[in-house]
């Protein structure tokens, strides 16, 4: 009985607390679950926008269909245009994903909706939208979560007016930042400064949706919860490390948006250098979000800055026999680019880092539009086999962590023909996920990622030390190709990329046998 009556005197005192403080004492209490005490407040900055209507809202939906959310979550979009309600439902809707018997549910979603049109350089409207908010918080302590799915140009005015205007006084608040977090070192540390002066750390999600996906999550599962692994995971045993992101289409009409990042800003410089740190980074000391951001800060410090040499640029051209309209176009026969653009569309860079681990280990980012299949993997290759008594038959094995499409993971190995005769072939040990886990729906990558940020785990966002590290990496390689206005290697849409590009990963000790074909089960 004294066990019992001292657990409830400590919630009941825990609800106290929690009820008096303010956002700033209490970030710290957050954990890995939500604060069923509180309502939540869930604002969509930019909601009549592509990025809102076609991931955050569906996002939200869902979370909300499967009862993940706190009970009391009301949604608030705003933006520039003068929409109604319902005109922004409509926008949405070909995007939500709704099954016939989920329309009742469906509706009470959208009963929890709200809009509202306002500048994002006003103050009197940041004044109306947190008028509008208090009042489904009927005077009681609530948490607020704010999305700026906006534009850049945007951020400094739209946060500051967040800040002075629109903070949860009775409950935490919380920011969610989109990519991209700056064009280089200088532009992205002055973001970080600024969004430093007005919110702690804790309080600001850089959201990279790779760090989302069941894969990238996987790895260090993968990497730390096996003893098989471990020992061969250094520089004794791999040959290479190629990191791959790969579409097959172009820029579609968007070649204006494009043009001003290019390939190694979209791509390279967050996606794939996040899923680097995640494969090379050595143990954390736990699975707090810290412990691990730590150590990939830690792996990033030991890479140089890129240099021209150890980079593949290329841009793709039309391909004139193609019977697919689109890829007789190349990139600048769209009319939104200009027509002297240098901005490459395809990048392989080859990073090396300088520790005892991975010490003269090559890793190799690939990453390009208007290539031949869609796929995003991981490819740890291993030394070849020593002393080989297999007249060179023998290829090297290869760990691959495929992210899209269709999640997987397979050791490729070799082993004996089935049959009479004593001949070698290449196979897999495979756990495909469509497979192995047949009837399990995956989420998507932002439903994780947003059920983070109102349980307030920050284990799979962007640290500012960790995103200050990354554009250290690749702003020289960005301003000499400014600069100097370096030309990309042109390739034929729906190619491999360029050439050269195969040749310098040859180079780095990557062999491509181009023999094995992976079919999934």
């Amino acid at each position: 009985m004294t066990k019992n009556k001292r657990k409830v005197s400590t919630e009941e005192s825990l609800k106290f607390i929690r009820q008096s403080l303010k956002s700033e004492e209490m970030d710290h209490l957050e954990g890995t679950h939500f604060d069923s005490f509180f309502p939540h407040v869930f604002v969509t900055l930019g909601a009549s926008g592509d990025l809102a209507k076609k991931k955050i809202y569906p996002t939200l939906w869902w979370l909300f269909r499967d009862n993940l959310l706190p009970k009391t979550t009301t949604f608030f979009g705003y933006a520039r245009s003068n929409l109604t309600l319902e005109e922004l439902r409509e926008k949405c809707s070909p995007y939500m994903k709704v099954k016939s018997d989920e329309a009742e549910k469906y509706e009470e979603f959208w009963k929890l909706n709200h809009y509202m049109a306002g500048s994002y350089d006003t103050r009197e409207d940041f004044a109306k939208l947190n008028q509008e908010i208090e009042k489904h918080e009927n005077g009681i302590a609530a948490n607020r979560l704010f999305y700026l799915a906006l534009p850049p140009s945007v951020f400094e005015k739209v946060t500051v007016h967040i800040r002075n205007l629109c903070m949860g006084l009775k409950g935490w608040t919380r920011i969610i930042i989109e990519k991209p977090f700056g064009r280089d070192d200088m532009t992205s540390q002055r973001l970080s400064d600024h969004l430093a002066s007005l919110f702690k750390e804790d309080q600001i999600y850089r959201i990279d949706h790779y760090l989302g996906k069941e894969m990238v999550q996987n790895l260090m599962t993968l990497r730390f919860g096996n003893r098989i692994f471990g020992p061969t995971w250094n520089r004794d045993n791999v040959a290479s490390v190629q990191i791959t992101f790969k579409e097959p289409f172009g820029t579609q009409g968007r070649g204006g948006y494009f043009d001003e990042f290019g390939i190694i800003r979209d791509v390279m410089q967050n996606h794939l250098l996040q899923i680097l740190s995640l494969v090379a980074m050595e143990k954390p000391a736990s699975c707090h979000p810290d412990d691990i951001r730590n150590e990939k800060v830690k792996v990033l410090r030991c890479i140089k800055s890129l240099e021209l040499d150890n980079v593949v640029l290329g841009q793709y051209v039309g391909d004139p026999d193609s019977k697919d309209p689109e890829a007789r176009l190349g990139y600048l026969n769209d009319p939104t680019v200009p027509v002297d653009s240098n901005t490459p569309t395809y990048a392989l860079a080859v990073l090396k880092i300088n520790n005892e681990r991975w010490d003269g280990v090559p890793f190799i980012l690939k990453c390009g539009k208007a290539l031949n299949e869609r796929k995003a993997e991981v490819r740890v290759q291993y030394q070849d086999v020593p002393g080989d008594i297999f007249d060179g038959k023998a290829k090297r094995n290869e760990l691959v962590i495929r992210v899209q499409p269709g999640e997987a993971l397979y050791i490729k190995m070799m082993t004996k023909s089935p049959g009479i005769t004593f001949d070698m072939e290449e196979t897999e040990l495979d756990l495909t996920y469509c497979s192995r886990y047949k009837d399990l729906k995956l989420p998507d990558a932002y439903e994780r990622l947003i059920l983070d940020v109102f349980c307030g785990s920050q284990m799979h966002f962007v640290r500012s030390d960790e995103l200050s590290e990354a554009w250290r990496i690749f702003t020289p390689l960005l301003h000499q190709i400014e600069n100097q206005k370096v030309q990309p290697i042109p390739y034929k849409y729906g190619s491999r990329g360029p050439k050269q590009a195969d040749e310098m990963a040859k180079r780095n000790n990557f062999a491509y046998y181009g023999s094995y074909k992976w079919i999934r089960p």
